[in-house]
């Protein structure tokens, strides 16, 4: 009976090991931080297309964010979450304002190795065989 008891305990605890051991233990990225990281993706977005169309970029605003989605994952041997959900965008044009409700985002964002800082990254090529690489830019 001693015997079965122990064996019960050990085998617990390696299981809480273990499912210690599978999470990334880095707490999910707040709010302020993913408005921050979606900011940066769209003006990284207006910043390419301004320079096509030869205009300077207009300001705008992201709100009411709403994420539906956060998966733990690991970039570069970094800890990382792969983040969805919506947002409100607001585009201040010199002769009228531009609204749009409910756009979806699909961010990733990296901790940093000393854990004090996090950037957005974006995948830049996808092959099946090999890992993805990957482009950041850290959240100020």
């Amino acid at each position: 009976m001693k015997l079965n008891a122990m064996l019960r305990i050990i085998l617990t605890v390696i299981l809480l090991g273990l499912l210690t051991a599978c999470g990334i233990g880095v707490p999910a990225p707040g709010g302020q931080l993913v408005q921050k990281a979606i900011a940066l993706q769209v003006s990284q977005t207006q910043k390419q297309l301004s320079q096509q169309l030869f205009q300077q970029p207009a300001s705008f605003e992201i709100a009411q964010i709403r994420v539906t989605h956060e998966e733990p994952l690991l970039i570069q041997k970094l800890p990382a979450y792969h983040i969805q959900g919506t947002y409100n965008f607001t585009l201040q044009r010199p002769s009228h304002q531009v609204t749009q409700q409910q756009n979806h985002f699909d961010i990733y964002l990296q901790r940093q190795i000393e854990g004090k800082t996090w950037r957005l990254a974006i995948p830049q090529s996808i092959n099946t065989n090999t890992e993805p690489t990957w482009r950041t830019w850290l959240i100020q």
